[in-house]
């Protein structure tokens, strides 16, 4: 597999990203491009001795787009952003995958222009895994489209549910609709129009509704939202997981002598939930629905995530989730669903 990775994006780039690269390509069998301002990203090849390994290759890029420009005017406006030329590679077939750290909007609006949509899909979203009691919920949308409609949440649910198959490999995913009730009667008018749809699918194991705290329960292998309710999910469980893993420390720290001794006791323990909850683990979170293998990593990601995004990438391609999608798609024949009901 050959991964293209935006080398100028993130709060880190280049460094960080290229180091990620390095790691990479040590652990995995792949190849990886890295796409962006030559000169910079020679610099740090140079630095960590790994300007001459024959697994990294670069491909040069002159703009780059920061996170406060807007996405669709940027992408339009600057040709040749890094994140564009390594959109290009995949749809030139140059590559198999990108990994897009850096603004998500950027990524999403590269990706839809650059890639396209899977012939049936209407709103591509974004899958992020989510450390559960029994594993890895996957949830979705978490932040692609802030308003979506029925036909939305049942293309989520297919893309979801291959996500989970074939890449966490679970035989047979659980779907279920994030509710406020587990009642099929429950929840607003996108709720109670959506259950219906999911209900009569035929490539899908829909479990039924499901509430925000099944989420950690693992009660379902896949969640399905709109992706301004994702997004939220999203952004307070990784704000309550860092303030539980400080919350521990800073009660350790300000106890007695035998609080300290029994943590020492505990600490592989700890770091064992930290790993958990840490989301450079898992790298970074698919776009799915576009025409292409696409992972978007968080902005503030380091060599770590940007290792493991480029890992799941190449997994991606590799397992060839989009055309399951796409077959699956076709079976269900989602594009008689009309998205305005």
């Amino acid at each position: 597999m050959k991964i293209a990775v935006d080398a100028m994006g993130g709060d880190y780039a280049p460094e960080e990203v290229v180091l990620g690269a390095i790691e990479a390509v040590k652990s995995y069998s792949l190849d990886v491009v890295l796409v962006g301002d030559t000169n910079k990203i020679e610099e740090v090849l140079n630095r960590y001795g790994a300007k001459d390994n024959s697994h990294l290759s670069i491909v040069h890029a002159s703009q780059v787009i920061d996170m406060g420009e807007h996405p669709a005017q940027a992408i339009r406006k600057k040709k040749d952003a890094s994140i564009v030329v390594a959109t290009q590679l995949v749809k030139d077939g140059a590559c198999d995958a990108v990994v897009a750290p850096g603004s998500t909007g950027a990524a999403v609006t590269a990706a839809l222009l650059g890639l396209g949509r899977i012939k049936g899909i209407e709103r591509p979203c974004i899958a992020t895994p989510i450390p559960s009691k029994k594993g890895i919920t996957v949830l979705l949308d978490s932040g692609a489209n802030a308003n979506s409609k029925p036909k939305h949440l049942v293309e989520g649910a297919i893309m979801g549910s291959h996500y989970a198959k074939y890449i966490l490999g679970v035989d047979k995913p659980a779907v279920g609709l994030l509710n406020i009730g587990e009642e099929a009667s429950k929840g607003n008018e996108l709720a109670q129009a959506t259950y219906p749809l999911l209900e009569k699918m035929k490539t899908i194991s829909f479990y039924g509704n499901v509430e925000g705290r099944d989420i950690p329960k693992g009660t379902v292998d896949v969640v399905v939202c709109d992706g301004f309710v994702g997004n939220v999910i999203l952004k307070f469980g990784e704000g309550m997981a860092m303030f539980i893993i400080r919350l521990v420390k800073d009660t350790i720290k300000s106890s007695g002598f035998i609080a300290k001794l029994g943590a020492l006791a505990v600490y592989p323990a700890l770091r064992t939930l930290k790993k958990r909850l840490d989301f450079t683990e898992y790298g970074g979170a698919p776009l799915l629905g576009v025409d292409g293998s696409f992972i978007i990593c968080h902005g503030s990601s380091k060599a770590k995530a940007i290792k493991n995004a480029i890992r799941v990438a190449g997994e991606l391609a590799q397992q060839d989730v989009v055309g399951h999608i796409r077959k699956s798609i076709e079976e269900e024949e989602v594009e008689q669903y009309d998205s305005e009901n």
